[in-house]
């Protein structure tokens, strides 16, 4: 698997460097038929506590096809691949349909994310360790006990869900998602909000989320975490971002809750700080974050984790940059470097 992973890798960067210069993807329009193909492939090192060398491979492709044919509405599929899907065996990460109707919303229908996780607020990331989805840093680093990755909610994307999005106001935006049609749990519900401000010099943006899911059983939802057996779980996040010049500040936090948890137990909270400069070609970034597990259970053991990156990146055109980053994490530093080609 590991060998299949860089080679998908690897022939994803060679992909993404060879694509013709289109303005921020690969297009064809036939009528009110249209095609995109967008994307990027990362391969780099990181060195865990300086010491062996490590390959650090990332991608993603994402394909669109829209019919416009009627008037005000947009009908479209989506297939997304990348390298958490292959990392799991699967051969998709998202894979939906929507229906967009201009002034009032969009439904999707599909494995696809959940309201909450699409309108939630990350972290600056302008290294390649992708730290707001499945961190590639815990997994080449290590963890000593179980981790809260991702300060966004996630709930996967392994099941037939339908996601409603008001898009009335172009600074609110608003949903809900459901999904239940799997065998991991019974039923999931989600709920999100965004609202941003960006027609002054200061520009900002609030998301809140929440989701529930009812008896997952052998659930998977975080990749550093144990799988989850319980009553049910609950999560809340929050993000914001403000953007003042070339400065952007962002926090963002998740709590997850499990009821009457069988075995380990993987919920807790997971917290992040972060800063980013950009001066010409060159941005710079500062992120940190905690996540701490067992807290909310008496007789399970407490494990914290800290995690501080620092990150760098050049920026060669609009389709090529080169970046580094060295940091701490699990008391261990680091340090990564690599080349990103995106579409």
């Amino acid at each position: 698997m590991t060998n299949k992973i860089k080679t998908i890798s690897i022939l994803a960067i060679l992909t993404v460097a060879a694509a013709p210069s289109c303005a921020n993807a690969i297009s064809y329009r036939a009528g009110d038929f249209n095609f995109a193909l967008t994307g990027y492939g990362t391969a780099g090192i990181i060195e865990p506590d300086f010491n062996k060398p490590d390959f650090l491979g990332d991608f993603r492709v994402r394909t669109q096809i829209t019919y416009e044919g009627v008037k005000d509405h947009t009908f479209g599929a989506v297939y997304m691949i990348d390298e958490i899907a292959i990392n799991e065996d699967k051969y998709w990460h998202e894979a939906f349909g929507f229906w967009q109707w201009r002034g009032v919303g969009r439904v999707e229908f599909g494995l696809t994310d959940s309201v909450a996780h699409k309108l939630g607020l990350g972290l600056p990331d302008v290294g390649g360790l992708r730290l707001n989805h499945d961190s590639l840093l815990y997994r080449k680093v290590g963890t000593d006990g179980p981790v809260i990755a991702n300060p966004e909610i996630t709930v996967g994307s392994e099941a037939l869900r339908m996601n409603i999005v008001a898009a009335h106001n172009p600074n609110l935006q608003y949903g809900v998602s459901v999904a239940g049609i799997t065998g991991d749990y019974k039923m999931n519900i989600d709920t999100g909000i965004k609202i941003k401000h960006s027609a002054s010099k200061t520009k900002y943006a609030f998301s809140l989320g929440a989701s529930f899911i009812d008896s997952p059983d052998g659930y998977e939802t975080d990749t550093f975490s144990p799988i989850v057996t319980a009553d049910w779980r609950a999560q809340v996040g929050i993000g914001a971002n403000v953007q003042y010049n070339s400065w952007i500040f962002a926090l963002t936090g998740r709590a997850v809750y499990d009821k009457n948890p069988i075995g380990t137990v993987s919920d807790g909270i997971v917290a992040g700080a972060g800063i980013s400069y950009d001066i010409l070609n060159y941005t710079l970034s500062l992120s940190y974050l905690f996540s701490e597990t067992g807290i909310w259970h008496e007789w399970a053991p407490d494990y914290a984790d800290h995690t501080t990156v620092a990150s760098f990146r050049y920026k060669y055109n609009r389709y090529i940059d080169a970046w580094t980053s060295i940091g701490m994490s699990r008391r261990e530093p680091f340090v990564a470097a690599g080349l990103r080609a995106t579409f």
